[in-house]
């Protein structure tokens, strides 16, 4: 059987000025999943000064080394209270099978998670847009009921999202849709959901989290958390009394921005980051060492969403001949180890404060990179890696000026 589903991520590309350049226009996002939900993106994002958050603040501050995230291992635990949720540092990313790489077959892809599960990659993060990515995984979850031992399933993870239009967040609308991730995935409890919102002008995102905390009280959520929130509405959020235990964000060598703002509140509170994008849909690899895609056929084609994405985050940051500089580095890194540029970039990001997890997308029955992906996990980096890659990164712009805060990019018009 193969998936074709047309849905594309609901931030998928568009440009018009070098801020616009690198925001993902939700208005191409969402055909039809198999599920109808429909995707829109309107209003625009305001910042506050963390000054003033922590002058005001009534959260608690927390100790915030999560399981892991200091000694090197191979597994983190992101909690709120008695919340809490151990998954593996290196998370597998779906996006890919939502349409934009090409048709998945459905058995490929499931013989792929299982090896992947198999290798200690234990955790799949995905999403109610992403084609038949939830689909996959309740295929998935039976396979390993049914042939692997109870210790594995105890280990396999599956995250998801969910990104509803900003209407009215009703208790029974928002539990008719968590109702459908859970039977697609086949999952009475979901380990994580992660939740999107378009419109912060529109308060309707704290009905919607205190609709989602009760269904964790119910069971049928173990964890509540955010994708693509920035500090304030994060802080607002936690002062609500809402137990979020992480927020996913974009950040990688050059997408510096979630150590910033996001990071110092995350340290205050607990809170912790996953982020994607860490290599940048593949730019971030040897691939594209000492190559000019300004040329036409000159160099390796931008032929996917994520690689065009990106690129437009390379050219808001400092243009291609900087990135170029960049790979240099990372590859000298690499050597030296003997392992891969991206392995060293994920391990950068990794090393970062309040970092619980990264994202590596996985081309499920396309392609594999078991091997690359547990190198992550085993690096390690010393004082003067991580320097020369800091310096260089830091020569770039401040994206934080360029763009605003983390996921202000999906809310500009």
């Amino acid at each position: 059987m193969v998936f074709t589903s047309p849905v594309r991520h609901p931030l998928g590309p568009s440009s018009t000025s070098l801020a616009m350049a690198v925001y993902m226009s939700a208005a191409t996002a969402a055909t039809a999943t198999t599920h109808s939900r429909s995707l829109i993106q309107c209003g625009a994002s305001s910042s506050a000064s963390l000054l003033s958050i922590r002058k005001n603040s009534a959260i608690r501050c927390v100790s915030t080394a999560a399981e892991g995230e200091k000694t090197g291992g191979k597994v983190a635990t992101v909690k709120n209270g008695g919340d809490e949720l151990v998954i593996c540092r290196v998370l597998n990313g779906m996006w890919q099978t939502s349409g934009g790489w090409g048709p998945i077959d459905r058995d490929d892809a499931v013989e792929a998670m299982l090896r992947y599960a198999d290798a200690g990659l234990s955790t799949f993060d995905m999403a109610d847009h992403y084609g038949p990515a939830e689909d996959l995984y309740g295929i998935f979850i039976n396979r390993v009921r049914r042939e692997r031992p109870p210790e594995l399933l105890e280990e396999v993870r599956g995250l998801t999202k969910w990104v509803p239009p900003p209407v009215k967040m009703t208790s029974s609308y928002v539990r008719e849709n968590i109702n459908i991730s859970r039977k697609r995935m086949d999952v009475s409890c979901l380990d994580m959901l992660q939740f999107h919102w378009w419109d912060y002008s529109n308060p309707g995102y704290l009905d919607a989290l205190k609709h989602l905390t009760d269904l964790k009280e119910e069971g049928k959520i173990k964890t509540v958390a955010l994708t693509n929130f920035d500090t304030e509405r994060l802080h607002t959020i936690l002062e609500n009394g809402i137990p979020v235990v992480s927020n996913q964000v974009q950040h990688s060598v050059v997408d510096m921005r979630p150590q910033q703002r996001m990071a110092e509140l995350c340290q205050l509170t607990g809170v912790k980051l996953i982020t994607y994008g860490t290599v940048m849909g593949g730019l971030l690899s040897e691939k594209f060492l000492d190559t000019n895609v300004s040329i036409p056929f000159a160099g390796p084609p931008l032929n996917t969403p994520s690689l065009q994405k990106y690129k437009r985050m390379v050219d808001a940051w400092g243009g291609w001949s900087l990135f170029q500089t960049l790979l240099r580095t990372l590859k000298k890194v690499a050597s030296k180890h003997g392992v891969s540029i991206p392995t060293v970039a994920v391990r950068y990001i990794l090393n970062q404060p309040s970092v619980a997890g990264s994202m590596i997308g996985v081309r499920l029955g396309l392609s594999e990179h078991i091997h690359d992906t547990n190198a992550i996990l085993s690096l390690v980096l010393d004082e003067e890696d991580m320097n020369s890659i800091s310096q260089v990164s830091s020569n770039g712009r401040d994206l934080l000026k360029v763009i605003g805060d983390c996921g202000d990019e999906y809310r500009r018009t």
